[in-house]
């Protein structure tokens, strides 16, 4: 009796360290639900309670979060350097705006379609671009994305792209006779697009799949002798990243409402390397931090001097480097992993 009393016992404790369990990165899973649960319940009622100006925002937070998501699949979980993804998010722009405006494809037909056209030419370019490594490969990126503004200018392709005047873009009205207008519409368009491309990262990085993608950024030579097709890997890899920036950019032609070529310089590809590092390299939930800052941490720098913006948003992001060497993503496991720690 006394053995099955300290057998019952011991089952108890085991079912009682089972009721709370915890994920890889040793956060309680508990927590991360309930975030994420917070984190919804926050996206869903924000567009009712704030001005037409800050959903915008808000919108284009998610749409550059979107962009760094595909960059972050690249980078962070295929170790390929790209500072050329703004081409990409210009592709799926022109995309968009070209079907709306010459062929009265409606918005949400034209989504998928700039999506397969960047995933086109995503693995095209992936293809020379096997032979490069590192820092070679960021600056093959790097002179796409300062091309690119130049070819959208020429005149051949000036009767579809608009040339430098660029291409006006509609955006739709809410559907079915709901209560929304147009920004808030596009609000909840981007955050389910954005919710889903996160799912599916997520189950990408954890398949079989983004084990190889992770083998081959961690050591090539031995992801090639496990039987891992690299050449295969990392042009398909280039493919989905360069979607994901092309769904971006439909999403932000309509929401804009407006493409040019100026919109797409080497800028914004700069900005998106910015907001993955910021956000952490290697996280799927890095890149809505990341969209964070590129929206909104300008215009704090304008607010303290708008003659001296530049520096300030410098000095910003120097802190911001020095203070979270491992992104936002690594400064709030820590703190989280700090804090379950002490409750154990």
């Amino acid at each position: 009796m006394a053995m099955e009393r300290t057998m019952a016992s011991d089952g108890r404790a085991k079912a009682q360290g089972a009721a709370a369990p915890v994920a890889r990165n040793g956060i309680p899973l508990a927590w991360q639900r309930a975030a994420l649960a917070v984190g919804l319940i926050v996206a869903v009622v924000l567009p009712f309670v704030v001005k037409n100006f800050t959903i915008f925002q808000f919108t284009t937070v998610m749409i550059y979060a979107i962009a760094i998501l595909g960059l972050s699949l690249l980078t962070g979980f295929n170790g390929q350097f790209s500072l050329g993804h703004s081409t990409f998010v210009a592709i799926g722009a022109y995309t968009t705006a070209i079907l709306m405006e010459f062929a009265g494809m409606g918005f949400y037909w034209t989504l998928p379609i700039a999506a397969i056209v960047c995933f086109v030419f995503g693995f095209l370019f992936g293809l020379p671009a096997l032979r490069l490594e590192s820092i070679y490969l960021a600056l093959a990126t790097f002179a796409l994305a300062v091309a690119t503004p130049q070819l959208l200018k020429l005149t051949p392709l000036e009767p579809w792209t608009g040339g430098v005047q660029g291409l006006l873009v509609f955006k739709p009205e809410a559907p079915f006779g709901l209560p929304l207008n147009s920004d808030q519409w596009m609000y909840f368009v981007t955050l389910a697009v954005g919710l889903g491309l996160a799912a599916c990262a997520v189950n990408l990085v954890n398949s079989r799949s983004g084990r190889g993608m992770k083998a081959i950024r961690d050591n090539p030579i031995a992801a090639r002798a496990m039987g891992i097709n690299i050449a295969l890997y990392k042009t398909t890899t280039f493919g989905v990243s360069a979607a994901y920036a092309g769904i971006a950019g439909s999403l932000s032609a309509v929401v804009v409402q407006f493409v040019a070529p100026d919109s797409f310089t080497f800028t914004l590809a700069i900005g998106l390397f910015v907001g993955l590092v910021i956000g952490g390299v290697g996280t799927i939930t890095g890149a809505l931090f990341g969209g964070l800052f590129l929206v909104f941490v300008p215009n704090i720098a304008e607010e303290v001097s708008k003659g001296l913006a530049g520096a300030v948003y410098g000095v910003i992001l120097l802190l911001v480097i020095y203070l979270m060497p491992t992104g936002a993503v690594g400064l709030i496991r820590t703190a989280v992993l700090k804090l379950a720690t002490r409750r154990r």
